[in-house]
């Protein structure tokens, strides 16, 4: 998510979907519930790729978790994805991303690394942990 000051907006206090503040890197602060990390990215106004003149916040790209890099990257392109950057690191203690700009434009990464603070095999809460959805009011 792109923002304009990454350390005004996590602090140190949660922020309102319970996360907390798990590292930092350069303009980036990472946060985790325990299960996804979202990395609050300071680009000023201009992420990877931003074209236009005006600045842009808000969700800049998003990333899976995949089983094969290759094989999902093959995939990827088949459906008209084009790669944009990154490649798979032969270092196994090496965390990488590979980047892919999917027909409309959009970014994402593919890792089979996954996340400091995420979770890929995630087990689903039990029945009785899981409260209803309110009514929603016509």
């Amino acid at each position: 998510m792109a923002i304009k000051v990454t350390l005004h907006i996590h602090d140190g206090r949660k922020p309102s979907f319970g996360m907390e503040k798990i590292g930092e890197s350069g303009r980036a602060v990472y946060v985790s519930d325990g299960t996804i990390n979202i990395a609050l990215l300071g680009v000023e106004g201009k992420p990877l790729g931003w074209e236009k003149d005006e600045l842009f916040y808000g969700i800049d790209h998003f990333g899976v978790w995949v089983d094969d890099v290759a094989e999902t990257g093959r995939r990827i392109e088949a459906a008209g994805g084009k790669h944009v950057m990154g490649n798979v690191s032969g270092d196994p203690t090496q965390f990488y991303e590979v980047k892919y700009r999917d027909p409309q434009g959009n970014i994402f990464d593919i890792t089979a690394r996954g996340w400091v603070g995420a979770v890929k095999e995630v087990e689903p809460a039990g029945e009785a942990e899981v409260e209803p959805a309110p009514e929603m009011a016509d």
